[in-house]
């Protein structure tokens, strides 16, 4: 706070008339003769204003008045102007005023408009300065002739007087920088960031706010909407020349103008050829810049890596909307549905999958739903509330439906949440979230907490600079490419591990060699639990339960001449990973290898690109010239990118051609490949 001295009111009035409050609340201008300003109290301060203080023009008092504001704690705007009757005149009176003056007029409601529930800053503050328009022997300059420092709030330390909207400003060549950033596809916080580090400027200190670059980005969006859609689909057509393997549809309106576009990367079909068995469909993100809603098809590798199979921008969310998406999106991926996806609570997108996907099993996504309990319980249950969630999870994760039902109405209970409509509404839901209900249905592994994370991080990726409507398809281009090749350094750096075997089991080792690390760690676990199972005959199968326990257990069904075995416990259908029920079984069966179809194709050590190699492969002696032409390209073009694949590849190829150098040399080859090195 300033001193008393500091903020003692500087006014006198020549005539008793003129001694009017000022009234902070009226924002019209009004014209009334000036009145001569006797000086009766005249400051030499160099900062501080003072009456009769002279400037060349207003515009050069407000920024005097600006900065001293600033050195206190404030800002100030331009309140008031005044002036006098007749032609020519022109403006004679000007009232600057702190940014808390004046209070915040009540809004008439309208219906049909929503409104915004901001808190104002306004508080009625009386600082002001006034300053009046003299001419003397023909050169017009601006005096102050009033002048209050009486503030009746806070005023803001250095550091934080910096924050006020009056303070920040983004420079022509920061905006420029801020655009080429945002073309990249970087988040605002990474730009923020960038230059910080370039400013040389400690974190926070840079003259303008995330808030600010993100309204920046906003307001260029809104130039022009129409040539943006114009742009946006020159765009997809320009890829499209480019890499024919890109999709893209699009609708338009009676006006001609975008409605609705998805479009899916040549990568993200290949993806989905082997990875499409789960998907996640989040509907819960708009672009603020292109206030549009916005869907992004996502799922996981082999190596447990987010990846991006599809996305789509749509006016609105209704039925009609989602229904087109599908449609898109299946058109995309050659009309192969998924086995299952996962989505927010849409009554909307509910009715399209249940239409365009029929066979498709619908559930919920958990950190969904997860995300939306501090606003539905923190208040309800104050400090119990994380006593609650520990119970929620523990419910969710039961693989018994009459244990979870039991355990939800004892939770009810417990917590006194009886007539709690969010509790209700969860438990008429608890088929499409609860796991009980879920386990019989492959999910990837999507419904863990670290995949959730993981996945909710790959989304936001896209969301983070958001700038024209035709930049946002390079920008997710970018963000897919950047996670395709993060993707690649993870897939070498887990193959690169040495891999532990705990138990001996030839099972083991035979799962070692065939799964990716990330499978095999999941299998690994479920191998070591098994060791402390007992299975014994039962009816047409076995009975596996814990050692310690003499009653329950799993059943588990094996028929070893046709390779087929299953457990009452579901989480091979659910994960694609065997459980320490069945590998029990197994193990006491002497079956020391698990059996090839539970080693899904979409957990083993292949990638997308191989696999398509593979299915593709011509039986055509010159074509499989060319086959292999296109393999060593590859070969070259994947080794180069770090030292250790480069020194890799020139190992493994030596031994190779030594041992191709072995083989006979036919005519029949020679003659198939002459013609293809004359076309080189």
């Amino acid at each position: 706070m300033m001193s008393d001295d500091a903020g003692q009111m500087l006014m006198v009035y020549d005539d008793p008339s003129d001694q009017r409050s000022l009234s902070l609340d009226d924002t019209s201008s009004t014209e009334e003769s000036p009145d001569e300003t006797r000086l009766s109290l005249e400051s030499t301060n160099d900062v501080v204003p003072y009456i009769g203080q002279r400037f060349p023009t207003h515009d050069a008092a407000y920024e005097y008045y600006s900065e001293f504001a600033k050195s206190c704690g404030f800002s100030i705007r331009r309140h008031r102007t005044e002036g006098k009757d007749g032609v020519g005149k022109g403006l004679t009176r000007r009232y600057f005023v702190c940014h808390r003056a004046g209070n915040t007029p009540i809004k008439t409601s309208n219906e049909n408009k929503p409104q915004r529930n901001r808190k104002s800053s306004r508080c009625g503050c009386q600082a002001y300065m006034r300053i009046s328009k003299v001419t003397e022997l023909g050169a017009p300059e601006w005096r102050v002739t009033g002048f209050a420092n009486n503030h009746n709030h806070e005023l803001l330390e250095p550091n934080q007087v910096r924050f006020l909207p009056a303070y920040r400003t983004i420079s022509e060549t920061d905006k420029s920088r801020i655009l080429m950033f945002a073309k990249t596809g970087i988040s605002v916080q990474q730009m923020m960031r960038l230059m910080e580090l370039e400013k040389c400027v400690e974190p926070g200190y840079l003259p303008f706010t995330e808030k600010d670059v993100r309204n920046l980005l906003q307001s260029i969006r809104k130039l022009d909407p129409e040539d943006e859609s114009v742009d946006l689909l020159r765009m997809c057509r320009n890829i499209k020349e480019k890499d024919p393997n890109f999709r893209y549809e699009y609708t338009l309106d009676s006006n001609n103008r975008l409605e609705n576009i998805a479009w899916s990367y040549a990568s993200s079909i290949q993806a989905y050829e082997i990875f499409g068995d789960a998907v996640v469909f989040d509907t819960t993100h708009r672009l603020t810049a292109l206030d549009m809603p916005l869907g992004i098809w996502v799922g996981v590798n082999n190596y447990g890596v987010p990846c991006f199979f599809g996305c789509t921008l749509l006016r609105e969310e209704n039925l009609r909307s989602f229904s087109w998406a599908l449609k898109a999106f299946l058109a995309f991926m050659d009309g192969k549905a998924p086995q299952t996806i996962l989505t927010d609570q849409n009554m909307c997108l509910k009715e399209a999958i249940a239409m365009e996907m029929p066979v498709t099993k619908h559930a919920l996504c958990i950190w969904m739903i997860v995300v939306k309990f501090p606003s539905w319980f923190n208040a309800v249950l104050g400090e119990r509330y994380n006593e609650w969630k520990a119970e929620f999870y523990r419910l969710y994760n039961l693989e018994s439906i009459e244990d979870f039902e039991m355990g939800w109405r004892d939770m009810v209970n417990s917590f006194g949440l009886h007539t709690n409509r969010h509790i209700a509404n969860l438990f008429a839901l608890r088929m499409q979230w609860a796991l009980p209900y879920l386990r019989s249905n492959f999910f990837a592994g999507m419904t863990t907490t670290g995949h959730s994370k993981a996945i909710n991080a790959f989304i936001q990726r896209f969301l983070g600079a958001q700038t024209r409507l035709a930049h946002f398809v390079e920008q997710v281009a970018v963000a897919v490419d950047f996670k395709d090749q993060a993707a690649e350094q993870q897939t070498m750096q887990q193959n690169l591990q040495n891999i532990c075997l705990k138990t001996g089991a030839p099972m083991e080792s035979h799962a070692a060699s065939v799964l990716t690390p990330f499978a095999f760690s999941k299998l690994q676990e479920q191998l070591v639990l098994a060791a402390h199972y007992a299975s014994f005959p039962f009816e047409d199968g076995f009975l596996v339960r814990h050692h310690t326990k003499l009653e329950g257990g799993r059943k588990v069904y094996w028929a070893p001449q046709e390779g087929i075995i299953s457990c009452s416990c579901h989480q091979f259908e659910f994960s694609g990973i065997l459980c320490r029920h069945t590998l029990r079984v197994l193990s006491t069966g002497n079956c020391f290898q698990i059996p090839e179809r539970y080693l899904p194709l979409r957990w083993r050590k292949i990638s997308t690109h191989s696999v398509k190699l593979l299915q593709s492969s011509p039986s055509d002696h010159a074509e499989r010239i060319q086959f292999l032409q296109s393999m060593v390209s590859s070969l070259i073009a994947e080794s180069v990118k770090s030292k250790e694949r480069l020194d890799l590849a020139t190992e493994q190829v030596s031994y190779l051609l030594s041992r191709i150098r072995q083989q006979p040399v036919s005519t029949q080859g020679l003659r198939d490949i002459s013609p293809l090195h004359r076309n080189l």
